[in-house]
């Protein structure tokens, strides 16, 4: 019986993100494709520029406008997104472990990844 209300709440809730419509596009920076939406940060590869400074985006592939859809051949002509850096990052570390048993051979590397934090403040 539990699974059976929880099934309709769901359902119920379905029902009401259907109308809610959130723009958002795809976008590629530094060969990597990125959802954004507005108002809300991602991390991109390291950019250049200072923190607080902005940044356009041109390589604009998809742009979702309430349902509306827009594809690109390759890109959505037009359009861009603006944003604004941030701050720099880095990831958490990575450890590169070599080893090849019976030879004596080991080698222990660690790297951390450079990443800028963008948010995007408009689509256009």
């Amino acid at each position: 019986m539990g699974f059976v209300s929880y099934r309709y709440h769901y359902i119920f809730a379905l029902h009401f993100l259907k109308h809610l419509e959130i723009m958002y596009a795809i976008v590629d920076i530094a060969g990597k494709q990125f959802k954004v939406e507005k108002d809300k940060s991602i991390y991109a590869p390291k950019l250049e520029g200072k923190e607080g400074s902005a940044v356009e985006f041109d390589n604009v592939l998809l742009v979702d406008n309430e349902g509306k859809v827009k594809v690109g051949a390759p890109t959505v002509k037009g359009s861009k997104v603006s944003g604004k850096i941030l701050e720099h990052v880095k990831d958490d570390k990575v450890i590169v472990f070599k080893k090849k048993r019976r030879k004596g051979y080991k080698k222990k590397n660690g790297h951390r990844q450079q990443f800028t934090k963008v948010l995007v403040e408009s689509i256009a």
